[in-house]
């Protein structure tokens, strides 16, 4: 039968150990997390009328970014509302900007 090996650990790990198991939990508040993005009819429509009434207002082709913070919305939110415009006509895409039809 083989003999188990029996090591000692240093002082320093065992410290190191004592220390990791010391340690409280780090909890993330609320307030980074990310707001749910709600879909359904009513929600895309208003975020496609905030899209349009950003291009609206410029007046000229915009990014998404752009869009996004014009509208003060998300870029997914923006997209989500670009998708609606799309589907109506309303916009159109010449290279990476977006402007009213």
């Amino acid at each position: 039968m083989a003999e188990k090996k029996t090591t000692k650990k240093s002082t320093a790990e065992v410290a190191k150990c004592e220390e990791v198991k010391k340690a409280p939990a780090k909890r993330s508040c609320g307030a980074t997390k990310k707001a749910a993005l709600v879909v359904n009819a009513e929600n895309v429509g208003f975020k496609a009328g905030d899209v349009y009434q950003a291009l609206a207002s410029s007046e000229c082709a915009l990014s998404v970014k752009e869009i996004a913070k014009k509208a003060k919305i998300s870029e997914e939110e923006t997209l989500l509302g670009m998708g609606w415009l799309f589907k109506e006509g309303k916009i159109v895409a010449t290279e990476d900007k977006i402007t009213l039809a």
